[in-house]
């Protein structure tokens, strides 16, 4: 998409108040409408950034997302730039982040909802994670998983992410990767692909948000996919519960803290969203969620899942939640059937009876 700063500046008003969609430390999102009447996204660096001419965190999220695309993130529709600006485009999510979705939204979601939402989540972290070179997001978070016109959840705000460079098969000044194969042993190259821990040695400092950073990230040569594994799981655990990753209201502060002791106990309801009744035929792929969630905060690295397993697993949760609900609405309609038929057959009875004693009088 090829669009001058003037149209941008139309299209969103001149970046006015009314059109501003989202704020962070490093920049600000604007709702765009063009002249054809389609909608944007149009981020913008930060007032104190643009003062120091300082794109990095901008041209950083641009050189990711120009390599990037899936329908599990959102995707980069083009730059437009001047002499004072540097602007990214992206596609326009009009139901907001999932953060307001699960915190303040009068109508929360659906327990079926919420497992399609971290199953899409997932696929767009592996997606990350199995590109060429492998990208690690760094701050995923509510905040920052999008909910399209239909409600999937898409990843965005790849300004920290950190993508790993080769140069002539060797490491560049910038980062490194290196491959080791998991504690499982598999020497299939499939396997290798699925459960590899890929560690990026990069020159970046430690980045991300409290609440969700992984305690083990604590110098950049512990930075890993698993890194995003942790912050994943910390996400999952807010799908289920509706509480924020960080909330002095709750002793622990933290939600791992705080629901790690509950789902060791086995107190499922008491981590669930009390908002939305939880039926039946969804405790099962709960409890299957919540074990996910607690082997991707697990404060040993190597015990955690990679995202291909996630996604396998939550598929599951996905597919038994769907096979639980058709099967429970197709017992409910058998009984109903059963019901209604021994009906009619009470009500012919009745009838015959009724016509045999008129008989029986006659004669």
């Amino acid at each position: 998409m090829e669009l001058s700063m003037k149209d941008i500046e139309v299209a969103t008003r001149g970046f006015s108040l009314d059109r501003l969609i989202g704020k962070g430390s490093h920049g600000c999102v604007y709702k765009g409408i063009l002249k054809g009447g389609e909608i944007i996204a149009v981020k913008k660096a930060s007032m104190g950034l643009q003062l120091l001419k300082d794109y990095s965190k901008l041209d950083n999220e641009i050189e990711i997302l120009s390599s990037l695309r899936s329908p599990c993130i959102v995707n980069l529709l083009g730059v437009s730039q001047d002499a004072s600006m540097k602007v990214l485009i992206t596609e326009f999510m009009p139901h907001g982040s999932l953060e307001y979705y699960l915190h303040n939204d009068s109508c929360p979601p659906s327990w079926f909802r919420r497992a399609v939402m971290a199953l899409q989540l997932a696929r767009a972290v592996l997606a990350l994670h199995e590109s060429t070179p492998p990208v690690i997001h760094r701050d995923i978070k509510s905040a920052n998983i999008l909910l399209d016109s239909d409600w999937n959840a898409r990843l965005a705000d790849f300004g920290l992410a950190v993508r790993g460079n080769f140069v002539n098969g060797s490491p560049d000044l910038y980062s490194s990767i290196s491959i080791s194969s998991s504690s499982s042993g598999s020497s299939d190259s499939s396997d290798m692909s699925l459960n590899a821990d890929m560690t990026i040695q990069s020159l970046a400092v430690p980045a991300g948000t409290i609440g969700y950073l992984d305690p083990c990230y604590t110098t950049p040569a512990h930075l890993s996919t698993k890194n995003d594994v942790f912050s994943f799981g910390v996400v999952l655990l807010e799908i289920v519960s509706s509480r924020r990753a960080m909330d002095t209201a709750f002793e622990p502060t933290s939600i791992v803290d705080w629901a790690l002791p509950l789902i060791e106990n086995d107190q499922i309801r008491d981590v669930c969203d009390s908002r939305v009744a939880l039926p039946s035929f969804m405790k099962g792929a709960i409890r299957r969620m919540l074990a996910v969630a607690v082997r991707c905060v697990s404060h040993k690295k190597e015990r955690r899942p990679s995202m291909a397993e996630i996604v396998r697993e939550l598929q599951g949760v996905v597919e038994w939640g769907q096979f639980s609900f058709w099967g429970l609405l197709r017992c409910s309609l058998l009984r109903r059937f059963s019901y209604l038929n021994l009906k009619r057959k009470q009500t012919t009875r009745t009838v015959v009876c009724k016509a045999d004693e008129g008989d029986l009088v006659g004669n």
